[in-house]
């Protein structure tokens, strides 16, 4: 992995009350790097993405994205002016905007040194049923169809660090196969991505490495290849077989 680190999460803990959610992650993403965060429902991996973007806050430790504290950065200016995007694990389209107006307004926020049509023939030339429902209210979509416009708006404009929660939730074998296509098709470009995902072998699969989450705590790290053939963290940790 390149030193340094990208993205450089050191010790750090989140409570909802009296209720330790998270407890001292120390996690390390490459430039240019695909990483999961893999673990069974309630480990704590939707609150650490949370958390990472300052959307919870953070009980101590400290959070380094390409070189500085994000200690203190509003949701907002890490998302447009840091470039690091949540896409979070409702999706959170504006539903009651267009598939354009969706469009339009992630690349108004992220400006990408290029025209909007010009975005657009490239989003569209990747997502083809995207281009026919453009007119549509995004709330009218499908599930699957929403997924597709999140990773849309990501690739209008693209992040500097993209941070993905569940992205197969509730989708249908054939749509999850679609989803990772095209996060397979985010990596090649060598886009940073931080994913969180109970879907484990897929997750697995897409990572260079992983991070095992278990009741908040960081057991096991390695590459997503070591740990696929790990039968022993399967039923360890993750609850499958």
């Amino acid at each position: 992995m390149a030193e340094p680190s990208f993205l450089d999460v050191q010790d750090l803990h989140v409570s909802y009350g009296p209720i330790k959610a998270v407890r001292g992650v120390s996690l390390q993403v490459a430039e240019g790097e695909a990483v999961a965060i893999v673990g069974a429902n309630g480990a704590g991996k939707s609150t650490l993405l949370r958390a990472l973007c300052n959307l919870l806050p953070r009980a101590s430790g400290k959070v380094m994205f390409a070189g500085r504290s994000t200690a203190g950065v509003p949701t907002h200016l890490l998302a447009g002016r840091e470039g690091m995007l949540l896409v979070p694990e409702d999706r959170a389209v504006l539903r009651s905007l267009t598939v354009l107006e969706n469009l339009r307004l992630s690349h108004d926020t992220r400006p990408a040194g290029r025209s909007f049509a010009a975005a657009n023939e490239e989003v569209f030339a990747h997502f083809p049923r995207l281009r026919t429902r453009a007119g549509q209210a995004a709330g009218n979509l499908s599930g699957g169809e929403q997924q597709m416009l999140t990773l849309a708006r990501a690739l209008v404009s693209p992040p500097r660090i993209l941070l993905l929660d569940e992205p197969s939730l509730g989708l249908s074998p054939r749509l999850v196969r679609e989803v990772y296509a095209i996060l397979r098709d985010f990596r090649a470009r060598g886009m940073t991505i931080l994913l969180v995902e109970q879907n484990v072998r897929t997750a697995l699969r897409f990572a260079h490495r992983a991070y095992v989450l278990r009741q908040g705590t960081i057991v096991q790290h390695g590459s997503g290849e070591a740990l696929l053939a790990d039968d022993g963290l399967f039923r360890q940790y993750l609850g499958v077989h």
